[in-house]
């Protein structure tokens, strides 16, 4: 299977009503942050299926959709290449974190950065050191920035909550909503594991973070001790 081939099998599902309403959802109008993307009319549903029935393509063929200016293209390839990722051997691991890195420009959504950032970055750093992670959210992209925080999924499931924190110490004083939603969500998770250590660092922090942000973590408290934080009497 091809790349070609796989582009052909996309056209032949586009939907137009549905690509208009993805359009405005991933914010592709002028200014906006997915601005000019390209969408059929997709769902991820659909794509993760496809992603299925073409498990086994060659990675520089998922490359080739990976640099595509079609946004569902880049979600399939994506798919493709966790599922390769997860099967590789040590060396087949180690290319496939290099070529992400090296086209880290089509990583150029939210959805594209939290499908790919914990199972690809995330995997891969596991056993490594975080410094690229630390570098990316000092980045003025908003994607690596976005991938920095992600990233650090893979190492909450190990219940390894130190470069989240110091991740998110990073960007408390970011100033787009997309991080502070971000955010926000990986301290939730971290709580989900550890209370203890998701409050010890709201404690110290919650009172400069953005709103956005603070709400998005305290999601799961207790509605008493959520409105202690919201108040900020805590």
């Amino acid at each position: 299977m091809t790349a070609d081939e796989v582009r052909k099998r996309l056209k032949k599902l586009a939907n137009k009503e549905k690509a208009k309403i993805l359009r405005g959802f991933f914010k592709t109008g002028p200014g906006q942050y997915g601005e000019g993307d390209i969408f059929r009319g997709i769902t991820v549903p659909v794509l993760r299926k496809l992603s299925k029935e073409y498990d086994g393509i060659l990675v520089s063929q998922a490359m080739k959709l990976l640099r595509s200016a079609v946004h569902e293209e880049r979600v399939l390839a994506l798919f493709l290449l966790i599922r390769a990722y997860t099967k590789a051997d040590a060396a087949g691991k180690r290319k496939i974190y290099a070529l992400y890195l090296k086209n880290i420009r089509s990583i150029n959504n939210w959805d594209l950065v939290d499908l790919s950032a914990p199972n690809i970055v995330g995997a891969y750093l596991l056993d490594k050191g975080r410094a690229p992670l630390y570098a990316f959210a000092k980045s003025h992209d908003i994607w690596k920035r976005r991938i920095a925080i992600l990233a650090t999924f893979a190492f909450i499931k190990q219940n390894d909550f130190a470069d989240t924190l110091g991740i998110s110490k990073i960007l408390l004083n970011d100033d787009h909503d997309l991080l502070h939603k971000a955010v926000g969500w990986m301290l939730r998770e971290v709580g989900k594991r550890d209370p203890g250590v998701e409050e010890e660092f709201l404690k110290l922090h919650y009172k400069k973070m953005p709103r956005t942000m603070l709400r998005y973590a305290i999601e799961r408290f207790p509605e008493t001790k959520r409105m202690k934080y919201l108040k900020g009497t805590v």
